[in-house]
């Protein structure tokens, strides 16, 4: 065997060769300066944090740790920051001696009256990075099918509560930057909101009144989402002083930080496995009275056919809860009579106008609906509007707090179905807030998504939208599956576009209609007609066409027809008896 022999100073340049490229490999990769796609990236994906302590991830070394840890407010870390000494609230003389009284953002607040008081004790958090947006905690979508891995949320540091059991009072100072656009989705004031009632609630568990003091310093009304109208005890100034509902607040906190998760899954791993809410359910329970389906009619008689089939509809889950509706004068009588035989328990309304509104619009009183929170004789309603109808029963529901709806676009809730707690209080907030709020839609789910930013999220099948936005052929099997499922798979079917009752029996006259394509499902059509079809044929006619709009139908079916649409349903044969009686 002959072994091979490298000449010497060939074995020298090879080795020369390999260290040459190792030295360049490490300067590309260790001296090269990191990605600024750090500062980009969603809070979630470099941060993880417990109720207790927020640990950050090291991958990329002291960089990330400096985005994290800078502050808010620079101020804070200054030696030489102003102390800003505030007018005293009266409510202070009220209060006993000798508490311990847990400061929450206080820093450089004038706090030497407070501890007339008692103890003073600062409650030492970290403050959310800039980087957190409200998007983290509200997305648009989620994945509620666990299709994927399933949804998941950011947390948010918060304090060792272990530290501060034993306060008596909570006072904090709330950011408000309420002259910046969206100033009441800020991630800051949320965190702010949620160590304070994480505090009272805490501490309430081993007080035998279960009442804390939360008194907020800020200049924008705290979020009524956490701290109710009706805990409200004084306000004065920029103090306002809560004794909150303790029982309440706890079942809040329980839930997902934001709408990122589910507030509770409706179903289990299998499709049709229920969750058990017993848990929510014990607790829940043992305070509620009374508790209504509702809806609203109001302006024109349009969707009285509407709010018969959505009556009937929850009548058929087997539902023991009242159902009110809430009605004005322009209901005549003939309808008033069927809309009661369909199963509704009157409550008569004065409208409320939109001062926003043009004059003879379709939102010229649709903030009517708010008129639902003066329904104080019951703790919970669950609203569904009058274009609804419910196919499993949601009692469910009751069981979840004030708003708990389904997700619309961005980080809003549709309010097409929503569970509310009815106060007057609440009521009368928003009638002081009509001129101040600037809805997004010019409608009343525009206002209250300003007022309640901080909103639970029920699965989509609660509220399923009858809407094809992709127009994809994947789409519509999938939901038109979806929505002829039987036994049903979904809570209701929400009919977007023109309705039911106003088209022919004989298909969706949404077809007729290019701009109305995305609402347009034959499928979801024969189910409403099916349970019109249940209905006593008393409360049918009422569901009648009128001459007006037969005529509309027509001429719909004749631009089609003119535009040669390729779903080609201007080409069905019309046999509803509808079309020919009067």
């Amino acid at each position: 065997m002959i072994k091979a022999i490298f000449p010497k100073a060939l074995v020298i340049r090879i080795n020369i060769a390999f260290l040459a490229l190792f030295l360049l490999a490490y300067a590309f990769l260790f001296l090269w300066p990191s990605s600024t796609s750090v500062y980009n990236a969603s809070p979630a994906s470099f941060v993880r944090c417990s109720l207790r302590e927020c640990h950050h991830k090291t991958e990329n070394g002291i960089k990330m740790k400096a985005v994290l840890e800078e502050p808010r407010n620079s101020q804070f870390n200054s030696p030489d920051r102003i102390v800003v000494k505030r007018e005293r609230p009266s409510f202070l003389d009220e209060m006993g001696r000798g508490m311990m009284i847990g400061m929450v953002n206080m820093e450089g607040e004038d706090v030497s009256e407070w501890k007339m008081l008692g103890q003073v004790i600062p409650v030492s958090f970290e403050p959310v990075s800039e980087l957190f947006e409200w998007k983290d905690l509200f997305p648009e979508w989620i994945d509620e099918e666990e299709e994927i891995d399933g949804p998941s949320c950011p947390e948010i540091p918060m304090p060792d509560f272990y530290k501060y059991a034993s306060v008596d009072m909570i006072v904090a100072k709330l950011p408000c930057r309420v002259q910046e656009e969206g100033w009441g989705r800020d991630v800051l004031r949320l965190q702010v909101h949620l160590i304070a009632a994480n505090l009272a609630v805490k501490r309430g568990r081993g007080i035998w009144n279960r009442r804390i003091k939360v008194v907020f310093l800020s200049k924008c009304r705290p979020m009524p989402d956490l701290f109710r109208c009706d805990d409200l005890l004084r306000q004065e100034g920029d103090w306002w002083y809560y004794e909150p509902d303790l029982t309440r607040l706890a079942q809040k906190l329980s839930l997902p930080v934001g709408s990122c998760n589910l507030a509770l899954p409706l179903w289990g791993k299998g499709i049709h496995e229920v969750y058990d809410v017993s848990r929510i359910g014990k607790k829940s329970t043992r305070t509620i009275k009374r508790e209504a389906y509702a809806t609203v009619l109001h302006s024109s008689e349009a969707y009285v056919c509407g709010a018969i089939a959505l009556a009937q509809s929850l009548l058929q889950t087997g539902t023991k809860r009242d159902l009110i509706l809430l009605l004005d004068r322009s209901i005549s009588k003939p309808k008033r009579e069927a809309l009661a035989k369909a199963g509704w328990k009157f409550r008569f309304i004065e409208r409320i106008r939109n001062p926003r509104a043009e004059k003879n619009t379709y939102n010229e009183y649709n903030y009517s609906k708010f008129r639902l929170w003066q329904l104080a004789e019951y703790d919970k309603i669950i609203f569904i509007d009058a274009d609804v109808i419910v196919l499993r029963n949601l009692d469910i529901l009751f069981h979840f707090p004030q708003i708990s709806a389904t997700g619309n676009d961005g980080s809003i809730f549709n309010s097409g179905i929503m569970v509310i707690e009815p106060s007057n209080c609440t009521f009368n907030m928003f009638m002081q807030r009509t001129r101040e709020i600037v809805s997004y839609n010019g409608g009343d789910q525009g206002f209250l998504n300003e007022v309640f930013v901080w909103w639970h999220r029920l699965p989509r099948r609660v509220n399923f939208l009858k809407n094809f936005w992709s127009n994809s052929t994947v789409e519509a099997a999938v939901k038109n599956q979806l929505l002829g499922a039987d036994p049903p798979k979904l809570y209701s079917i929400h009919f977007l576009g023109l309705k039911p009752w106003l088209c022919y029996r004989d298909y969706d006259c949404n077809w007729d209609l290019e701009d109305l394509h995305v609402y347009a499902s034959d499928v979801a059509h024969r189910r409403w007609w099916k349970l019109h079809d249940a209905m006593d044929e008393g409360l049918q006619k009422f569901c009648a066409l009128r001459k007006r709009r037969k005529i509309d139908l027509e001429w719909d079916r004749k631009l089609a027809r003119e535009k040669g649409l390729k779903d080609g349903h201007w080409r069905v044969n019309v046999t509803d008896p509808r079309k020919y009686t009067t």
